[in-house]
């Protein structure tokens, strides 16, 4: 529990020493006289957010340090998780918040991070003030605080363990399956790759040897067709050999009488025989070159499909080869996944018809602590003054989640005879502290928090219902430590330890004190609340009989 509270500089708390029972712990004091300091003071060493603000005008920083005493196993184990060392069942919590804004967090004076406060805080107090209410107001809490109400999580730790399974073997299915299709296009892939290169049988620089071999078939079959057209310019038809045989006849006859053409038929003989004999020579060295049309095919279909090859996979031969190689061993590692898909599939199914089955029984548990809850609410709704007042709980089945198949919604009646709405839609400020209180009272004993901080749970409430607030808050702290600010007397006589936040000019300064009160004290705050400053004779003796009719109910 919370011992005792220390604040120094916090605002106009100069230097307060709060003691503070194991019971119901009351604060009051005049509006103003510094309350929701206090609040912000165990908030700040709870590592919630601070400002530079509520450090004292002139101060360096303001310091608060929070003693807890009589720790649980359950809470010594968690900090022993986090590495917290404690003797005594005990620990400091510090908060140092600097002029500058900056600060530092110490437990047992070991520097500590403001996550870690939050973290510890969180398992040692709980703070309800009136933003708090929202919590009835959001739906999503409603299905927390019922299973904090039914108080066994066994159904639901099981369920999660199973859900988690299910979550986890759906997700590496889809991985799986991801990968499966991935590998079946790589596999694709690499099969197109073996069949195009491997058709051909390449070799690296193949295609540099066939370029050349192309190009000299290329030149031989240009060579022979040079010379054909040569040859057959000499003595094909109409060529030249018949020209020169026709101009010998047209000078043959006038060769006898005349020496100039007599020498000139003889030198166009001569040519004559000169081009035959010309042609005769090419025709034997075209018969030497060699010729291969179906090889010279050969060689281009070959080519034709090496160069294609080439510009598909972006590689040269020597690449192509290397290519083709690189996809055969990999084709040959490439394991398909398909067994484990289905196991993971099969897995999934029988994870799948557990956790359904898991969570309708999860469903028929919440549907009996939803209606104990709902009874146990209404009836502290009627303690509390809120007589004909009905809680109900909307339970119906949903999608899995994590947290099951339930989706919940507290509904209330806030008239005999109508039907539930939504908390959200009909209950006022007042309604919602009360309500509020009631939910803190049905789970008072079933989670491991040792105390509980009320900020303002007398909002819009008055008289006896004012009453009936001040004795729940003794009843829970029968079984836990209560700490509550309040302005209503009724709630303030219930008190077993009773302090005062009173602002006091001293000099030119304002200062608030805290003060611990013994009975007269007691008597003569009650007496202010009722009646005002200087209370009566009369009034000091009304408040005295409240305090003693509070302490035997």
């Amino acid at each position: 529990m919370l011992k005792e509270i220390y604040i120094k500089n916090l605002a106009v708390i100069k230097e307060a020493v709060i003691p503070l029972t194991d019971r119901l712990n009351i604060f009051t004091g005049e509006t103003g006289a510094g309350k929701s300091i206090l609040i912000n003071g165990i908030n700040a060493v709870l590592g919630q957010r601070s400002s530079k603000d509520i450090v004292r005008t002139g101060c360096d920083k303001a310091v608060i340090t929070a003693l807890f005493t009589d720790l649980s196993p359950e809470h010594e184990a968690k900090l022993d998780e986090l590495g917290i060392e404690h003797e005594g069942h005990e620990i400091t919590v510090t908060r140092e918040i600097s002029a500058d804004g900056g600060s530092v967090s110490r437990i047992n004076s070991r520097t500590a991070s403001a996550s870690l406060l939050k973290e510890i805080g969180s398992m040692l107090i709980n703070i309800h003030g009136q933003h708090d209410n929202q919590i009835l107001l959001d739906s999503e809490k409603h299905l927390q605080i019922l299973d904090d109400f039914g108080g066994d999580d066994t159904l639901l730790e099981a369920y999660r363990v199973t859900f988690r399974e299910l979550q986890s073997t759906a997700r590496r299915l889809g991985e799986l399956k991801k990968l499966e299709q991935s590998r079946q296009e790589r596999s694709r892939y690499l099969n197109e790759v073996i069949d195009d290169i491997g058709e051909l049988e390449l070799s690296a620089g193949e295609d540099d040897t066939l370029e050349k071999e192309y190009a000299a078939a290329k030149d031989s079959e240009k060579t022979v067709i040079a010379v054909g057209s040569a040859v057959n310019a000499i003595i094909g038809e109409d060529a030249a050999n018949d020209m020169i045989a026709s101009a010998e006849n047209e000078i043959a006859a006038f060769t006898d009488n005349n020496t100039a053409l007599a020498e000139l038929y003889e030198r166009l003989s001569a040519v004559e025989i000169e081009l035959s004999d010309i042609a005769s020579e090419l025709e034997k060295a075209a018969d030497t070159i060699e010729l291969d049309g179906q090889r010279l095919g050969y060689l281009s279909e070959r080519l034709s499909a090496i160069n294609r090859l080439k510009r598909k996979y972006a590689e040269d031969c020597e690449g192509l080869v290397k290519l083709y190689d690189s996809a055969c061993m990999e084709m040959s590692q490439l394991d398909s996944c398909s067994d484990e898909i289905k196991e993971l599939a099969e897995k999934r199914d029988e994870l799948l018809h557990k956790v359904t089955e898991q969570a309708k029984a999860l469903y028929d548990y919440r549907e009996e602590v939803a209606q104990r809850f709902a009874k146990s609410v209404t009836d502290e709704l009627e303690f509390l003054n809120m007589s004909g007042v009905i809680i109900a709980v909307r339970h119906e089945k949903g999608k899995l989640t994590v947290n099951g198949m339930d989706s919940v919604e507290f509904m209330i009646s806030a008239n005999k005879g109508e039907e539930p709405k939504p908390i959200s839609k009909i209950a006022s400020g007042g309604e919602l502290s009360r309500i509020m209180l009631a939910l803190k009272s049905v789970i008072a004993d079933k989670d491991s928090i040792p105390t509980m901080i009320f900020d303002e749970i007398d909002t819009g409430v008055s008289g006896k219902a004012a009453q009936k607030i001040g004795i729940k808050l003794r009843e829970i702290g029968k079984v836990r430590q209560v700490i509550c600010v309040t302005h209503l007397s009724q709630i303030a006589v219930m008190a077993d330890n009773h302090l005062m936040i009173e602002k006091k000019v001293v000099g030119d300064r304002t200062e608030t004190n805290v003060t611990q009160l013994d009975m007269d004290g007691r008597i003569s705050e009650i007496a202010r609340i009722m009646g005002g400053d200087d209370p009566s004779r009369l009034m000091l003796e009304n408040a005295g009989a409240e305090i003693r009719k509070a302490a035997e109910i």
